[in-house]
């Protein structure tokens, strides 16, 4: 192959797996260092390539087998956002998807990189038969406590599925049972092994983020922007000197709260 090293590397970038088997073997004989540097570039992102199809095939396989065992072909995947901050709503999000092809890039909110999410999170509400993000207000989890809360965003997220229409037949929800609907199938760290969970981690994330964006416009020097209203140092550092907002869960400050200000 009488080709420089910048063109055989141009190549080997833009080639699928097909189309670097038969380059890796006309390159076998080239012994040009930075040849045989793009060459093993180019496999290794091939092989995280095809790692991340399976990934994403197991998601989806995940949740067929699931509707299987439980007898229904509709599957609702529900997941929650925000159990654990100091100030802000829980989110819970709901996802019916689409029959389209997988959604690239889909997976456990956790652990997708903060610019990917929102393209993620756009296209999952565009391609879905049906979504929803439920909150429950800071008040409403003081008055109530977290358990009683995650169950009553869990069936408002139920509710406003079939609302839009949808007849749900499982529901598969995240984490450990909470018998919130004789549907429910439970799946532990489901938001990183059923695909609709998964995307129903992601819309809530994103929109629940957004909202403690606005909310550090609303009450600025807590860094909501940051921190999404979790108990970070500076988030404490900012209540003991400035007191509660009204959007703080008063039932989780009270080691270091002071009267409000607001």
């Amino acid at each position: 192959m009488d080709l420089t090293v910048s063109e055989i590397r141009s190549k080997l970038q833009a080639a699928t797996a097909d189309e670097f088997a038969v380059l890796e073997r006309s390159l076998v004989a080239d012994t040009r260092k930075g040849v045989r540097q793009a060459v093993e570039v180019a496999r290794r992102r091939l092989e995280a390539e095809a790692a991340e199809e399976r990934r994403l095939a197991g998601l989806y396989a995940f949740e067929r087998e699931m509707a299987e065992a439980h007898g229904g072909g509709v599957v609702l995947g529900l997941d929650e956002v925000g159990r654990g901050p100091l100030a802000g709503p829980l989110a819970v999000g709901g996802v019916v998807l689409g029959d389209g092809a997988p959604i690239a890039g889909l997976n456990d909110s956790k652990q997708v990189a903060p610019e990917a999410r929102e393209l993620i999170a756009a296209q999952v509400r565009e391609e879905a038969r049906a979504w929803t993000v439920q909150y429950v207000e800071p008040e409403e989890i003081d008055r109530m406590g977290m358990t009683a809360a995650l169950r009553m965003a869990f069936q408002r997220a139920i509710c406003a599925v079939e609302e839009a229409g949808i007849s749900v037949d499982v529901v598969l929800l995240d984490g450990n049972p909470l018998h919130v609907d004789e549907r429910e199938v439970n799946v532990v760290k489901g938001d990183g092994k059923c695909a609709s969970i998964a995307a129903a981690s992601l819309v809530a994330k994103v929109a629940r983020d957004k909202l403690m964006e606005e909310y550090d416009v609303q009450y600025p020097g807590y860094g909501f922007a940051s921190n999404k209203g979790y108990g970070s140092e500076g988030h404490a550092t900012a209540i003991r000197e400035r007191g509660l907002t009204p959007i703080h869960r008063r039932s989780f400050c009270g080691a270091f709260a002071q009267e409000t200000l607001f």
